[in-house]
């Protein structure tokens, strides 16, 4: 009894009015409005369903590749640098592409269609991860860029190679064996292909800048195929071989700091675009400056002397100058001495005979107004 009744004054307790608030003969219990409150409260918490803790997160599984991240995942992968704002990049894969055709239709002897699939950007480590195995993994040097990139060939495009170069016939689906290591022929087949690919590549950043693409190593580990840091960006480029009824994908990825020393040329939005340069204007203000009239002094003699000597320098006082009539004088515009001469009298005019080339001094100051 004792503790029903600590309860029943426990719950009147609670439901006493506030100061001021009730009447005395308002009820104490639940009325009406005490449920409709406790309603409300609970309807304000509203709980997301599994689209909205997707569109939250930035997890599409529908579209992975093609959708933009947002939410966090936009977060994460904010130190990523998109492709796009390397527009240049574009064009030179669109070469790529077209160079490999013909390439590798001389290569085969066969119907072969190169298409570019995607160009993402990607993480060095997360890519790593994701090279489908077994694959031959190419590791390339670009001397000129003093840096590294990989060539991925996945195992279709591989039994497809060596179907065609060996003499498979056409309507046949290429052997494939699982759990035995490339034999030393397949490699070297791959090796001709991913040579003829990096030619390609050379001649594709051609007009960009001069690079040579060079074939460091063969790889079937994606351990051994570290050129980067595993947190380090990059260029993912994957490209479709189709022959006919056979083919398979070749993947290019090259790091940021490959493409680094070339960045301002591929953030171009056209071939041959200059940045904030206009070759007509300069070559007007080139002009106009090789036309323009320039103050020239010639100075005799300089002397530093009291200013209140100066001040005190009446009509008639004479001034001693530290030159003879074989003295040279020096040539000024402004503040920069040009040259020296001898000064002597052509005519009726006093004139000076140029006795030395241009000063180093004034040599820069006209080529820096040139440029």
């Amino acid at each position: 009894m004792a503790d029903e009744t600590e309860i029943k004054s426990e719950t009147e307790a609670s439901a006493a009015p506030p100061e001021g608030g009730w009447s005395e003969s308002a009820p104490a219990g639940p009325g009406p409005a005490g449920p409709q409150a406790g309603e409300g409260m609970i309807g304000s918490e509203r709980i997301l369903n599994q689209e909205e803790i997707d569109s939250l997160l930035g997890f599409d599984l529908s579209e992975e590749e093609m959708a933009e991240r947002t939410g966090i995942r936009a977060i994460i992968n904010s130190a990523l640098v998109s492709y796009e704002r390397l527009p240049m990049l574009e064009i030179v894969f669109d070469r790529l592409v077209r160079y490999m055709t013909t390439s590798l239709r001389n290569f085969t002897s066969d119907n072969v269609e190169v298409s570019l699939d995607n160009i993402s950007s990607i993480r060095f480590g997360d890519y790593l991860n994701s090279i489908p195995l077994p694959a031959i993994l190419a590791v390339f040097r670009a001397e000129e860029l003093d840096n590294y990139g990989l060539l991925t060939v996945d195992s279709n495009l591989i039994y497809s190679i060596v179907d065609v170069l060996l003499g498979g016939r056409r309507g046949t689906a290429a052997m494939r064996i699982e759990g035995r290591p490339y034999t030393t022929i397949e490699r070297v087949l791959v090796q001709q292909m991913v040579q003829v690919v990096l030619a390609d590549a050379k001649l594709a950043f051609e007009p960009l800048t001069p690079v040579s693409f060079t074939l460091d190593r063969l790889e079937t580990n994606p351990r051994f195929a570290a050129i980067a840091r595993p947190a380090n960006a990059a260029i993912l480029v994957k490209l479709r071989v189709d022959m006919e009824d056979r083919g398979g994908r070749i993947e290019l990825l090259l790091p940021y700091a490959t493409l680094e020393p070339i960045r301002k040329m591929l953030l171009q939005q056209f071939m041959g675009e200059k940045f904030g340069r206009d070759n007509i204007w300069e070559s007007h203000l080139a002009t106009e400056l090789w036309t323009t009239n320039m103050e020239v002094r010639a100075v005799l003699d300089e002397q530093h002397v009291p200013l209140r000597q100066v001040l005190d320098m009446k009509v008639g006082d004479t001034i001693m100058l530290n030159a003879t009539p074989d003295s040279l004088i020096e040539l000024r515009a402004g503040s920069i001495p040009l040259t020296r001469g001898r000064m002597g009298r052509r005519n009726s005019h006093i004139a000076v005979r140029v006795e030395a080339p241009l000063t180093p001094n004034a040599r820069a100051a006209v080529q820096r107004s040139r440029e």
